[in-house]
């Protein structure tokens, strides 16, 4: 019995360095380097796109990105305890997984909540997960960044803009 699996394989250069560390080399003909985005099985053996041979990779089971995102993700359900009953002045952001502006925010961000932490919370919320969210603050586009003292809505920022634009907003947020 046969058993075949389907693995997306992305190119080196795009992928973030804990990848690039369980990267595998075409022993053949190309020697080109990629990344196997979600391994399923131990022990593959894959199609170099460059020629006929095989790359054969022994890998993990499974790789995870080591990206930790600073930031927490928040939902119907959690958003009046996290954000409008939190005694920390929020900044909250609005996104959607598949928009590329956002996660140039989403940088951003993460080195505010960084270079902010102890002094304001910061959040994130999924548009296209929690839709009721979006709707209550009349999100209509993303990135938007919402920034909330004491329950109230104080900033709004809409698209993507320099990190000192978000680093003002902040300041002025925790000198109310």
């Amino acid at each position: 019995m046969a058993l075949s699996a389907s693995i997306a394989i992305t190119p080196y250069s795009e992928c973030c360095r804990c990848l690039q560390q369980s990267a595998v080399r075409c022993q053949s003909v190309c020697n080109r380097l990629a990344i196997l985005r979600s391994p399923a099985l131990p022990q593959l053996s894959l199609r170099c796109s460059n020629h006929t041979g095989y790359l054969k990779a022994a890998l993990y089971p499974s790789v995870v990105c080591g990206r930790i995102f600073k930031t927490t993700a928040v939902t119907w359900e959690s958003w009046d305890k996290l954000v409008l009953k939190n005694n920390s002045p929020v900044l909250v952001e609005f996104y959607a997984s598949w928009c590329g502006p956002c996660q140039m925010v989403h940088r951003v961000i993460d080195e505010i909540a960084t270079e902010y932490q102890g002094k304001l919370e910061c959040f994130m919320v999924d548009t296209d997960k929690d839709l009721m969210v979006a709707e209550e603050y009349d999100v209509k586009a993303v990135p938007v960044v919402m920034l909330f003292k004491n329950g109230k809505k104080r900033e709004y920022i809409v698209g993507t803009m320099p990190k000192e634009f978000y680093l003002d907003a902040v300041e002025r947020l925790l000198t109310l």
